[in-house]
């Protein structure tokens, strides 16, 4: 197997208040709004990853409710495995890697983050019990859903 066709595996959090509104980060990076997350290291579980990545880029400690969806980015290979969740501890914070964040509801969410991003946070806020599947070119999604 080739670099090329190799993929990597991101996780996030969408962290919900008793409001049941959504936190979003803007990211330092690319200044774009979305849930916390990031790439999982080779030597750590989903779980810890996850932890670790909200951590990072919130301040908060976090516990996963619910797998609340599958995405993938065709342009970049990259599988993301998305999770409603709670915050249990810690402080809300900008960080090294976030520079702004919003607790927002589901349509403030759809005019803030672009479209592949924003269906993470709204099919977590909307979640019926089973994992959505979906695919994106990095902005729009593409191809069937489930």
């Amino acid at each position: 197997m080739d670099q090329d066709s190799r993929h990597s595996v991101s996780v996030a959090g969408v962290i919900v208040d008793d409001q049941d509104r959504a936190l979003l980060i803007q990211r330092r990076d690319n200044s774009h709004w979305e849930a916390p997350g990031g790439v999982l290291e080779l030597d750590e579980d989903i779980v810890s990853g996850l932890r670790r990545e909200v951590r990072e880029e919130t301040g908060l400690e976090v516990e996963p409710e619910l797998l609340t969806g599958v995405y993938k980015n065709m342009k970049r290979g990259i599988i993301a495995l998305v999770f409603r969740c709670r915050a249990i501890g810690g402080s809300l914070t900008v960080t090294d890697e976030s520079r702004a964040f919003r607790w927002l509801a589901a349509d403030e969410v759809r005019a803030l983050a672009v479209e592949a991003f924003a269906v993470r946070v709204l099919d977590a806020l909307s979640n019926d019990g089973k994992p959505a599947v979906r695919a994106h070119d990095g902005v729009h999604s593409v191809g069937p859903s489930l």
